[in-house]
């Protein structure tokens, strides 16, 4: 399959399901939103982390091709869905790292080691991306487990950055208004 097909030259893309639609269309945002958190955990994956959440995150990144296709499928009948079982295991693997963690007492602030950087980063766009899903929704309908997934991502990446924080025996560092 070649990379250049000229088919988006006059400004649309095409969706799973046949039809094009404008590339700054909320679902193409959306869509590209979960493309640059894949990257960004690419980023992370290139730091050092232990083993468990490295894992994890090469599981997430494979989810979230998923998700990319959910979000432009358009209306095509596929199997290519995010399913209840992907927002299980987030949610196992969130509800892990919050109990291995020291409690939070105050907000913190997004620092540490670069493996937790870049995560806090990841979290940042992940919120992101779920706010143009939401808009994509209120456009054509958008599966509610995508939703729910990105939603629950978000949980786990902030998490996980304090995890990479912890491994470096790093401590949080907590938010303390000057105000």
């Amino acid at each position: 399959m070649p990379v250049t097909t000229r088919t988006g030259d006059d400004g649309t893309t095409g969706l799973l399901d046949g039809t094009r639609t404008g590339k700054e269309s909320p679902h193409i945002h959306a869509a590209g939103e979960v493309d640059e958190l894949n990257a960004v955990l690419g980023i992370a994956l290139a730091e050092k982390l232990t083993n468990e959440l490295a894992a994890q995150l090469r599981c997430i990144q494979q989810a979230l091709f998923v998700l990319g296709a959910d979000i432009a499928s358009g209306n095509a009948k596929t199997s290519v869905r995010v399913q209840q079982a992907d927002i299980e295991r987030l949610e196992h693997w969130t509800a892990q790292w919050e109990k291995s963690l020291p409690p939070l007492e105050r907000f913190i602030l997004p620092r540490g080691c670069r493996a937790a950087c870049v995560l806090h980063q990841a979290r940042t766009v992940c919120r992101r991306a779920e706010r143009w899903i939401i808009a994509a929704g209120k456009e054509r309908p958008v599966s509610t487990h995508a939703q729910v997934y990105v939603n629950r991502l978000s949980d786990f990446l902030f998490l996980a950055a304090r995890a990479a924080n912890h491994a470096e025996d790093i401590g949080d560092t907590p938010w303390i208004p000057d105000r």
